[in-house]
């Protein structure tokens, strides 16, 4: 029976939400329609101010470049994209977080991050910016974007010593498809490349993506094309048993309903397998606030990362 539901339309920073009755569809997920799965997972229905956060990133990471000065620009591929940007600090034998940008797997670039550095770099951490390819440029696949962040994790596992990194410290840090990425690599089978399973003594990863199966029955289907080996290899939560990594998961409580539940169900997973997890809810955050918290120390996402790395904040 078709039943009335809520048609949710974006708003402008500032404006109320508009909700219009409309008659609900077939059941695609979960008790969702398509169109509510489809909103499920579009932020910007959830977020409406996601511009102006992303405005105020931008320039605030132009404000932070000014004062930690250039990142070292290193090249863990041989494609132009595959780089990363290094901000140092100058405690020696430092620790190293390594961030992983999200951005709906489309967009994003490691020079937009520059503000998360700068708490990290005072703290005496090295604070690693990745780079790789979107799924655009990638004919519609997520291989190749998962398959270059964990390259780039191995690259600053062997080369953390040349700037002045302790490998045996790295931290995995990464929001939104940027987590759904990093849970592919924190299940990734380490041993066959020769690396320590355990490359990676902490992740945090929020607001992320961990089972691509509803994923494949939304809107993202129109640009991603899914296939049975890339939901089947590509959702972390089917390969906990190739998980070393103590994870610490996050979302806040204005996400869409999926990226919560997908984090929530992920979590739950991790903790029945006996393996080390903490869940964190941002009471009040939507999916572009929760990343704001990263960058200061006493923030939700900032004091779990420092907590989790053994960095001290400042008095």
């Amino acid at each position: 029976m078709n039943t009335m539901t809520a048609n949710v339309a974006a708003a402008k920073p500032g404006e109320a939400r508009i909700t219009e009755p409309r008659l609900k569809g077939p059941i695609v997920w979960m008790g969702m329609d398509q169109q509510e799965l489809d909103d499920a997972y579009d932020q910007i229905v959830y977020a409406p101010n996601r511009d102006q956060i992303a405005k105020r990133r931008l320039a605030n990471s132009a404000e932070a470049r000014t004062r930690l000065g250039e990142p070292l620009r290193l090249a863990y591929g041989p494609t132009p994209i595959e780089g990363l940007d290094v901000y140092r600090t100058t405690a020696p034998n430092a620790p190293v977080a390594i961030f992983v940008h999200g951005g709906a797997w489309l967009n994003g670039t490691a020079s937009e991050f520059t503000c998360l550095a700068e708490p990290f770099v005072h703290a005496g951490a090295h604070f690693v910016v990745l780079d790789f390819t979107n799924v655009n440029d990638s004919g519609g696949s997520l291989f190749p974007m998962v398959e270059q962040v964990r390259r780039a994790v191995g690259y600053v596992y062997r080369n953390a010593a040349a700037f002045g990194g302790d490998p045996n410290r790295l931290h995995l840090i990464s929001h939104s498809s940027g987590s759904h990425l990093s849970g592919c690599v924190v299940t990734s089978d380490w041993a066959k490349d020769g690396f320590p399973l355990d490359i990676l003594k902490g992740a945090t990863l929020s607001s992320g993506m961990y089972d691509l199966k509803p994923v494949r029955l939304s809107k993202r289907s129109k640009y991603v094309k899914f296939t049975d080996e890339m939901e089947q290899e590509l959702s972390a939560i089917r390969h906990i048993d190739r998980l070393h990594t103590p994870l610490v998961l996050t979302h806040g409580t204005y996400e869409t309903p999926e990226f919560q539940r997908q984090t929530r169900d992920f979590a739950a997973a991790v903790k029945a397998a006996g393996k080390p997890v903490e869940l964190i809810v941002g009471e009040g955050y939507n999916h572009f606030e929760m990343l704001e918290t990263l960058n200061n120390p006493y923030g939700l996402l900032g004091r779990a990362v420092f907590k989790q790395m053994g960095l001290s904040r400042p008095a």
